[in-house]
């Protein structure tokens, strides 16, 4: 009989130890699930700062304000105020929702002075924000370029000309970006969904990579006779000369004709 108090007491501690455990598991899963989530004080633009815009005259302009974001969602290097930054100008276009960081600004003869590696040549295209992944492609970016042909022609041994079906395939597989330009406006017509034509302004940025002798050629080519897009890469992003797609690889049914 003098067991049972000694067995009931065993249980008791048994049973407090997995309560106590099972409520550290429970905590332990909180933490991980918030972890991250937690908000941060960051510097952000409110506006476009152009090229060369000094930091004090884009802050007597409301151009900076500070923001909370996630954790996870910070950008290394952001700022949270502007003192670091002081007396510099910004090296490139920084637009409206940008975390502000202190690799965007500099003096103005970092601006003026590209650095252009001893083996390659700098080369200059213009091109709309969509066409350079929305403003986000930047000094020190590297990107992968494709050009898209509308209708081809090729020239037959005869003299003849053949017009080839409309392809998109990639002109450099990855070069890097060393400089971008100020942004002009043009405007061109389109056609709304009400089938109106109307006039929009389009912002078109210069964009400066280094290239090589044989990818100047070829982007200097593509430049003048097809439609260029920019492709932001990661460091570990794959991109690879392949022979592209043309309008049977994407609608088969369309231009092969269905199947009956």
């Amino acid at each position: 009989m003098a067991r049972r108090p000694v067995l009931l007491i065993v249980a008791v501690l048994i049973a407090a130890l997995g309560t106590a455990m099972i409520v550290l598991y429970v905590q332990g899963i909180d933490e991980r699930a918030t972890e991250g989530q937690e908000l941060v004080e960051v510097l952000t633009a409110t506006a476009v700062i152009e090229a060369g815009e000094s930091v004090s005259a884009a802050q007597e302009e409301g151009k900076f304000e500070s923001r909370q974001v996630r954790k996870d969602d910070k950008v290394a290097g952001a700022l949270t105020s502007t003192d670091a930054i002081a007396d510099l100008v910004a090296l490139g276009t920084v637009y409206p929702g940008e975390q502000i960081i202190s690799d965007r600004f500099g003096t103005l003869g970092s601006i003026e002075n590209l650095v252009i590696p001893d083996d390659k040549m700098a080369l200059s295209v213009e091109l709309t924000d969509f066409e350079r992944v929305a403003g986000f492609v930047n000094p020190g970016s590297e990107v992968a370029i494709f050009g898209t042909a509308a209708t081809p022609i090729r020239r037959l041994p005869d003299g003849t000309e053949q017009t080839l079906s409309s392809v998109t395939r990639i002109i450099l597989p990855r070069v890097p970006v060393i400089g971008v330009g100020t942004t002009s406006v043009s405007s061109r017509t389109v056609t709304n969904e009400e089938g109106a034509q109307v006039t929009e302004e389009v912002p078109r940025t210069i964009l400066t990579v280094a290239v090589t002798q044989e990818e100047a050629e070829k982007l200097v080519l593509a430049d003048r006779t097809t439609d260029l897009t920019f492709a932001l890469l990661g460091s570990e992003t794959q991109s690879d000369n392949q022979p592209g797609v043309n309008p049977v690889d994407i609608l088969p049914e369309t231009f092969r004709g269905t199947a009956g």
